[in-house]
């Protein structure tokens, strides 16, 4: 893990992947969906407070008539200035205009957290860098079908694409 962060509110994203009903309710380690929901929220409340931009990004089955059910975003989630992406493929970036977007906005620093660590996260993160993204992952932000999934990103290939901090190292510099 690293020291805290001082990470800069107008240049910097947190990017948060499936948090839709349907996932948050499977079995994850090394923790529950609901604790992952919970630091979440607690992250885009701080990040909204200071300016930052708030991506939610969700996934939708392509060619299917109807979605399942839960497929939204957790209720209140979204709020107003956010961006929601809908995704049809593992990664956040690939046909959406997420990168568009974000350069609009002029941020550099991608901030992860979302299920499943090594699916929907390491995917949009690995895209991310390949656009030039500094990358931030957030470890308690995160989980995974298993727990050795979830380490193998978090230990293994997370600290070569950018650096992990836990909730509590998530800080802003003053403007």
């Amino acid at each position: 893990m690293t020291e805290p962060l001082a990470l800069e509110g107008a240049r910097t994203a947190l990017v948060l992947v499936d948090l839709m009903d349907r996932i948050v309710a499977l079995p994850l380690e090394p923790r529950k969906g609901t604790e992952v929901l919970m630091t979440c929220e607690e992250l885009a409340a701080a990040f909204r407070s200071a300016g930052a931009t708030v991506v939610l990004v969700r996934v939708e089955r392509p060619s299917v008539a109807e979605q399942p059910p839960g497929s939204g975003l957790v209720a209140g989630l979204l709020k107003e200035g956010d961006i929601e992406i809908v995704k049809r493929t593992i990664g956040g970036f690939q046909g959406t205009g997420l990168d568009d977007r974000l350069r609009e906005r002029g941020v550099a620093t991608l901030v992860f957290g979302g299920i499943a660590t090594n699916l929907g996260v390491e995917s949009t993160a690995r895209a991310a860098g390949d656009l030039g993204y500094e990358l931030v992952f957030v470890e308690d932000a995160m989980t995974a079908f298993t727990a050795a999934e979830h380490e193998a990103s978090v230990r293994l290939d997370f600290p070569r694409l950018g650096s992990v901090a836990r909730a509590s190292d998530v800080r802003f510099t003053a403007t």
